[in-house]
């Protein structure tokens, strides 16, 4: 689960990175979106690295939703009843994983068919044309908050997972977990500031 999810969160820094070049304009923005086409040229053929990446996020989203029920399935098992009384220090995000990963797994599914596909977008999608497409999804009240929720969950999924996954893969003690924990909160904020921008550039005229 720690090794999936670090391949994620490394997707989502790549992610955010490209989405903030939607501030630049429209050339700048659809030739980063033609550029994910074509990486890896003339090794690769058109599209193959983009499909790469694609197969490779979509086996570490598999693996990590297989390992959440899994572990899921070994507290009820380990503990069939609940705790009288709820640990202390139990953080918000701690206590919401769950639920978050629910959250961002309709997300992604949502955001593949508004963005990707085109099925539910909508304005009259173009292919070729993301930083219109962009424009015309973050124009409908129901984008921007479906986004931002989604963002939102991002935020408290990240600061706890990544904590949780330098705990798993041994990087983690008492001395570095302050470090840690402040990264986590750093990494969480500067994500979900980051993807919540683009929406918010739209609403305010800064992004048209």
């Amino acid at each position: 689960m720690a090794a999936s999810g670090l391949i994620m969160l490394a997707y989502l820094v790549a992610h955010v990175a490209g989405n903030l070049k939607v501030f630049f304009g429209p050339e700048e923005f659809n030739g980063y979106a033609h550029w994910l086409r074509v990486m890896g040229a003339p090794i690769l053929h058109h599209e193959w690295g983009l499909w790469l990446a694609r197969i490779v996020l979509l086996a570490a989203v598999g693996a990590h939703a297989v390992s959440a029920y899994q572990l899921s399935r070994r507290d009820l098992k380990a503990r069939p009843t609940h705790y009288a009384h709820r640990r202390k220090g139990s953080s918000y995000a701690t206590r919401t994983m769950r639920w978050g990963g629910i959250i961002l797994a309709l997300f992604i599914v949502w955001h593949v068919l508004d963005l990707t596909t085109g099925t539910v977008h909508p304005g009259g999608f173009e292919e070729g044309r993301p930083y219109q497409n962009v424009i015309d999804t973050f124009s409908t009240w129901y984008g921007n908050t479906i986004y931002i929720v989604a963002m939102l969950a991002v935020g408290l999924h990240v600061r706890h997972g990544f904590w949780s996954a330098a705990q798993t893969l041994g990087v983690g003690n008492a001395r570095r977990e302050r470090l840690l924990r402040r990264t986590a909160d750093v990494l969480a904020l500067a994500l979900t500031a980051g993807f919540i921008a683009v929406p918010v550039g739209v609403m305010t005229g800064v992004v048209n």
